[in-house]
């Protein structure tokens, strides 16, 4: 058998752990951040080139700028269905490689679609949809490293995986107005696109968008192909996962989760566009990877919080401080145009943003314990032999649960700005969208407090 497939592994054995597995998954995490990170920022790719698309000489509609920023989330999310079982069939190591390929496409896709302004509106639609690859690796990638660790570190881990991970949103988000300023690559990078800027005229060099992160995609895959391993242990066929689909606590899980990552990525790809709309008068570009950057760097608070306090307990006063958040974003934002507060606005939004940060990794922290549990409630008072396959099974259901939790709430990354956009267009404010946003998270207080949080709760995590 090849010397990636690790074919003993017990992360819950301490000696093993101390002499073998800490080092080996370790450095699993830290190639699958750098492969996550770069899917991030392709998949939100469009939630900066759509604010310089006027710029750049495209003339579009506020309507379907909103589109092209919604619809990365759309395919990402519906493609993260796919991705979560995938990796027991095919191997971590090998399907992230794989998976990190497939970003060259989108790149190089945007690269040379930007670099022409006559660029058919359908055409970019078609490039939007295919950044979703970048959205659907967090699944296979979330699933991958939740093998590695025993369960007393997995919250740490997987907060650590999907929140440097999730910088990727700021990093395209800061990176991008920078590099489109300058002529990158030369003869190979196009010419450049001419605009006004008050009285002086600039140049911008939107395709470098894409063509920037070609190199930095190309070195993630030889590194996940070279440095990863596959677990043996962790394979199964899509047959055994799909037991979770009878799993009442996945939908309650998916529920939570589209509360919590649902926001951040839909905030993410909508954050810029709403400001434009709202404060014509500020540049969205500087400060757009303020709130996600916020939630990126929380998402591993979240996790090693709830390391020591319980999953539960933090997920559900996230939701509370997100409705008073929401709240405090609806009080600054102008109204038949008049008043409001940009600095209130951003402020409140950042306070939202990492609060999104905090449940992201509390949530992934409830769902390892809910399933272990589950598990060994039904192997009590059997054999050792059982006792040991319901580890076994409860790792395979949590992976499983772990991607298709990922997948749900990723199609909150279409809902909110198409929810800001719709809103907008019937009633040319975003109160409507706010306040549905607020309705949804009592919903998920409720949820968390009666299943998880409550005394006597039917699963205390």
């Amino acid at each position: 058998m090849s010397s990636s497939v690790l074919t003993r592994w017990e992360p819950e054995s301490a000696a093993f752990w101390r002499t073998h597995g800490e080092r080996i998954a370790y450095r699993n995490l830290w190639i699958s951040i750098l492969a996550l990170m770069l899917a991030f920022a392709i998949w939100m790719l469009w939630s900066v080139v759509a604010v310089n698309l006027d710029r750049a000489g495209f003339r579009f509609s506020k309507n379907q700028l909103f589109w092209l920023t919604a619809l990365p989330a759309l395919s990402g999310a519906t493609l993260r269905i796919f991705y979560a079982f995938l990796v027991p069939i095919f191997g971590g190591r090998r399907f992230t490689a794989i998976s990190t390929a497939t970003l060259l496409v989108p790149a190089l896709g945007m690269g040379f679609a930007l670099r022409d302004p006559a660029t058919s509106y359908p055409t970019l639609l078609v490039l939007a949809l295919l950044c979703g690859f970048g959205g659907a690796n967090f699944s296979s990638s979330m699933s991958n490293i939740s093998f590695f660790f025993p369960k007393a570190k997995k919250g740490l881990a997987t907060g650590l995986n999907a929140g440097i991970g999730n910088l990727g949103v700021s990093v395209v988000q800061f990176l991008t107005p920078l590099v489109v300023s300058v002529g990158l690559f030369g003869a190979f990078g196009g010419e450049p696109q001419a605009y006004q800027a008050g009285e002086a005229g600039r140049s911008l060099w939107l395709q470098n968008a894409g063509f920037i992160w070609v190199p930095f995609i190309l070195a993630a895959t030889l590194a996940a192909w070279f440095g990863m391993n596959d677990i043996a242990d962790a394979r199964a066929s899509f047959a055994d996962q799909a037991v979770i689909f009878k799993r009442k606590h996945n939908w309650l899980m998916c529920w939570l989760y589209v509360g919590t990552f649902g926001s951040f990525i839909g905030f993410s790809a909508g954050f810029a566009l709403l400001t434009k709309s709202q404060f014509p008068g500020v540049n969205p570009t500087a400060y757009a990877f303020l709130g996600p950057l916020m939630g990126a760097l929380m998402r591993p608070v979240g996790g090693w919080v709830s390391d020591k306090l319980g999953g539960a307990r933090v997920t559900l006063w996230s939701f509370v401080a997100m409705i008073a958040a929401v709240f405090g974003v609806l009080a600054t934002l102008p109204h038949d145009g008049a008043g409001g507060s940009f600095q209130g606005f951003l402020a409140a939004f950042v306070v939202l943003f990492a609060l999104t940060g905090v449940g992201n990794g509390s949530t992934f922290r409830m769902i390892p314990v809910i399933f272990l549990t589950e598990r060994q409630r039904a192997a009590r008072g059997k054999d050792a032999a059982a006792q040991k396959q319901a580890q076994l099974d409860a790792g395979k259901e949590s992976a499983a649960v772990l991607g298709f939790s990922g997948a749900i709430g990723a199609y909150g990354g279409f809902f909110i700005p198409k929810s800001f956009g719709t809103s907008l267009e019937l009633t040319g404010s975003a109160d409507a969208a706010l306040y549905c946003f607020v309705v949804f998270y009592v919903s998920c207080v409720l949820v968390t407090w009666w299943y998880y949080a409550r005394k006597n709760a039917p699963m205390p995590c």
